[in-house]
């Protein structure tokens, strides 16, 4: 699998009409729906704003008032048909008054991801999981330390009873992490995995 390591674009004319195509890395849904928003904000005249999203085992395809099936599934199969993962593709449409018809626009969307995809530099896609651990305080800078070595991303660290550490790790490294922390912790520690996610 691979995910990319930044947004390309690629703009198609077709008949008058214009296609701003966009794929980019995204993590999850709720960041493509942010983007999506962003993007009808900055194209306030177009007529459609249509999306695929590829993330951690989640798909989206978004019409967005095209014909059933005309945008956001061949969008998606062209992600899928190229191995993509925490991969989000946008198509801004301005309509140019000529009605394309359905394999028109099936053929319009697939080729404006695709084109832009050409741009692409693929980057191998390593999932990652997020996890909560609770330790004692005389563990942490250990636990730290651990967890930079293995490739992982502190996000959150607070202190209460003991120190609860937000964190995120390459999905190969989490059993490493927990049978070193038990080990360390004799066994006293929280462990909480998240959903496993794919930025």
């Amino acid at each position: 699998m691979y995910s990319l390591a930044q947004p390309v674009s690629h703009t198609l004319e077709i008949r008058k009409s214009r296609f701003l195509a966009c794929v980019e890395p995204c993590t999850d849904r709720a960041a493509a729906q942010v983007r999506v928003n962003e993007l009808r904000a900055q194209h306030p005249g177009c007529a459609h704003v249509c999306w695929a999203l590829l993330a951690g085992g989640h798909s989206a395809a978004v019409d967005d008032g095209e014909p059933s099936g005309t945008a956001g599934r061949p969008m998606l199969d062209v992600l899928r048909h190229q191995q993509l993962d925490g991969v989000l593709a946008t198509v801004v449409r301005y309509f140019g008054g000529v009605k394309l018809g359905a394999g028109g626009l099936v053929r319009a969307y697939t080729d404006a991801v695709a084109q832009a995809l050409l741009q692409a530099e693929k980057i191998e896609h390593i999932p990652v999981q997020t996890l909560n651990c609770e330790l004692a305080y005389a563990h942490e800078g250990v636990a730290r330390n651990l967890i930079a070595e293995l490739g992982g991303e502190l996000l959150t660290v607070s202190h209460g009873q003991a120190v609860r550490l937000h964190l995120r790790l390459p999905t190969t490294a989490v059993d490493v992490l927990q049978e070193q922390l038990l080990s360390i912790t004799r066994g006293e520690l929280g462990w909480e995995v998240a959903a496993p996610s794919a930025d």
